[in-house]
């Protein structure tokens, strides 16, 4: 019986607007492709988000990759406000979804710094029963790691869980340590799945 469900928070409770979020900082759109790959396209980006690394460590390898934009990458990675945005049905569902008798919970790859410099975006979190992001744990989606201490920390069982995250590698993570998991794209399209999961009970 399906008891449980887990968000992942980027993408599905929150959105990015990159571009926005230099272009409010004067600094040109073409820029924004090198930066792009040089910052959360990198495989460094893992690295942050398991919070194993100082800022000013990651910073450096960011720059690394893209020498060229030293000063856009520095002012970025100093101040995310104004990056991410809660999106409009976040709490609203979390409400629904714990109406419906569901706990709901959090699993997602969050760097300390983005967490402290995008509360605002974050403030559905104290309406969910729970959760744990990578930068606490040192570990990431899909590490099954990462899926394991969820469970432990919440004595929840795998098969009572429904997994929304937009990535397919981390769906595919949560499926091998046997939760249910959607691929999300939309939340028209992830209720729907659910429902589908709900029926076959």
């Amino acid at each position: 019986m399906i008891k449980n469900i887990v968000f992942d928070i980027g993408n599905v409770l929150v959105g990015y607007d990159w571009k926005r979020h230099y272009l409010n900082r004067k600094y040109p759109e073409e820029c924004y492709e090198e930066v792009a790959n040089a910052i959360w396209r990198s495989k460094d980006w893992d690295e942050y988000d398991r919070g194993v690394l100082s800022d000013d460590q990651i910073t450096e390898l960011f720059i690394k990759n893209a020498p060229g934009q030293e000063q856009l990458i520095r002012m970025m990675t100093a101040d995310y406000h104004g990056l991410c945005y809660k999106k409009d049905y976040a709490i609203d569902w979390i409400n629904e979804l714990k109406g419906q008798g569901f706990k709901v919970f959090y699993l997602s790859n969050y760097s300390y710094k983005m967490r402290t410099d995008c509360a605002d975006a974050l403030g559905f979190i104290p309406y969910m029963d729970g959760g744990i992001m990578s930068c606490d744990v040192k570990v990431i989606k899909p590490m099954p790691e990462i899926y394991r201490l969820l469970l432990e920390k919440y004595d929840l069982k795998a098969e009572e869980c429904v997994f929304f995250d937009d990535m397919k590698v981390n769906v595919e993570g949560a499926e091998r340590e046997g939760f249910f998991a959607i691929h999300f794209k939309d939340k028209a399209q992830a209720e729907a799945e659910l429902a589908e999961l709900l029926k076959r009970e």
